[in-house]
């Protein structure tokens, strides 16, 4: 074996003497080389006949043990890794004085860059080894619950792992649903997007039904039959439509998403973050209204910037109004009176508030209320009402946002109304826009679940009536593009507009995203 340029997959090493964690770490590298390796002992009596076979030595001795020259192979190498030797021109000395330290840390240079060339060939795109499901499609044919109970779906991790998600990208919510972290866009930010598909249709009965389930056919043609990656993404349906006449939005027949009950029924909750969300706005506005109508300046502003052991400080969303006041002080002290009042006050007109609280059924009944009656609510009677959850406008913030930060800087642009002399007032002037990030901080990832037929489906978002924009999320879309790669496809379709929606809206029309191609 020669000293540079050697060939080293095959040669064997023999390794003498020696014990411990150097011993077991120099074979361990030797081996990753391609290399044979055999130990023995000073004293074995087949010493002789191992080196005389050997390519290299490497003796760990101590003291002046040696082997004897002639034992050797002439072109063999004897590397010695004790200090008491001196190198000559056929002994490579790596003791620790001439230099075994930095052959170590060569080696540990070594390995952090096979890690890390390891590391990043897992952060590339990963072709996809889905496992489809078999239907057994029964004449005549089942209703949907009991077709879609009759199929075991894929465990969740186990079809993430097929699509190329990585085990960190992945939240599960039991056995068949996960969400997915957005840091799968960083991840993949290089790769190319696939093709788009959009199904789209009037409907011809309140039922809306059509779109859904030639979403969920099209992308199960498209990967179980002609084995293409294609995703559908869908919308998540609301508990209105599905204890209505509509009846959940899974699909039908042999083209549905399973588990049927879990696509339909809460979900991971996104929902009801939008519903906790929204109306911790509507409490806001009136608590807000309250507080300005009974309180002097003074105390709203000790109850808004309170003194923290003996320190008053604005808070980042109270520096950000008072810019948008046109005040540059940063201390809370030095606020003139004028200026205290305009920072307290934000005066919202009662008649012009345009934020109705919201609740994920059909309660005809809360269509238009009157709140304040309470004796503690001071004569604040104002007549508001409850919108359907998913005709928030949180909601279609979610749909459009394409990161956690772009979502959070549209809640603090909502418009709730406007104040006695038309200034818009927004959800960064009451100060809940960091509170509603958090609440949302979840349901900005997109679920992952699959078909019948095992491939798999994002759900996300549910944009209804006149919020409705066409897709089920940005993001959603955005994952499944990068997911499918350059060849693949992305199916979706939309969700009706229902008859109350206001002119200009989709009424009637149903577009759903779904499969990526």
């Amino acid at each position: 074996m020669g000293r540079k340029n050697a060939a080293l997959k095959g040669k064997s090493v023999l390794l003498v003497g020696g014990h411990g964690p150097l011993r077991m770490a120099l074979q361990c590298l030797i081996e990753r080389s391609g290399m044979t390796v055999q130990t023995n002992h000073w004293n074995s009596k087949s010493l002789k006949t191992q080196v005389m076979q050997a390519d290299a030595v490497v003796m760990l001795s101590e003291g002046n043990v040696d082997i004897p020259p002639s034992w050797a192979r002439p072109e063999a190498v004897i590397i010695h890794c004790e200090p008491a030797l001196e190198p000559d021109d056929d002994i490579i000395d790596l003791s620790s004085r001439s230099g075994l330290g930095y052959l170590t840390a060569a080696y540990r240079a070594q390995n952090v860059v096979h890690s890390c060339s390891r590391w990043i060939q897992e952060q590339q795109y990963r072709p996809w080894r889905l496992h489809n499901l078999k239907l057994q499609p029964l004449n005549p044919v089942p209703n949907d619950i009991e077709i879609s109970r009759a199929q075991m779906p894929k465990p969740v991790d186990r079809l993430a792992e097929e699509i190329g998600l990585l085990p960190e990208e992945l939240e599960a919510y039991g056995r068949n649903k996960a969400k997915v972290r957005l840091s799968l866009l960083d991840r993949l930010h290089s790769q190319p997007d696939g093709k788009y598909v959009l199904v789209a249709g009037i409907t011809p009965t309140p039922l809306g039904e059509g779109k859904s389930t030639v979403t969920i056919g099209l992308v199960q043609a498209l990967s179980a039959h002609l084995k293409l990656n294609s995703f559908a993404c869908l919308r998540q349906p609301s508990q209105g439509p599905t204890f209505g006449v509509k009846g959940g939005a899974a699909g039908g027949g042999y083209a549905q998403v399973i588990p049927m009950e879990e696509f339909n029924l809460h979900l991971t909750g996104d929902i009801h973050a939008i519903t906790a969300a929204n109306n911790l706005v509507a409490a806001a506005i009136d608590a807000r209204m309250l507080h300005e109508a009974t309180q002097s300046d003074k105390a709203l502003f000790n109850r808004l910037v309170p003194s923290v052991n003996g320190v008053r400080k604005f808070s980042p969303i109270q520096m950000s109004r008072l810019q948008h006041l046109g005040i540059s002080k940063t201390d809370p002290a030095s606020l003139t009176p004028q200026e205290v009042s305009s920072f307290v006050r934000l005066d919202l007109d009662p008649s012009k508030i345009t934020w109705h609280r919201v609740v994920d059924t059909n309660d005809r009944f809360l269509r238009k209320i009157t709140v304040g009656q309470a004796s503690t609510e001071k004569g604040q009677i104002r007549e508001t009402g409850f919108d359907i959850a998913v005709a928030s406008e949180i909601m279609a913030i979610l749909a459009l946002a394409d990161s956690l930060m772009d979502m959070k800087n549209r809640l603090a642009r909502m418009v709730v109304g406007t104040s006695r002399s038309g200034e818009p007032i927004t959800a960064e002037d009451l100060g809940v826009s960091g509170a509603l990030a958090v609440l949302m901080k979840d349901a900005i990832k997109p679920t992952l679940m699959q078909t019948l037929e095992g491939t798999p489906v994002f759900v996300h978002a549910g944009p209804f009536a006149n919020i409705a924009h066409g897709n089920s999320s940005v993001l959603a879309d955005k994952l499944a593009l990068k997911l499918v790669g350059r060849d693949g496809y992305v199916d979706m379709p939309g969700t009706r507009s229902p008859s109350f929606s206001s002119p200009g809206s989709c009424i009637g029309q149903e577009r759903q995203v779904g499969a990526s191609l």
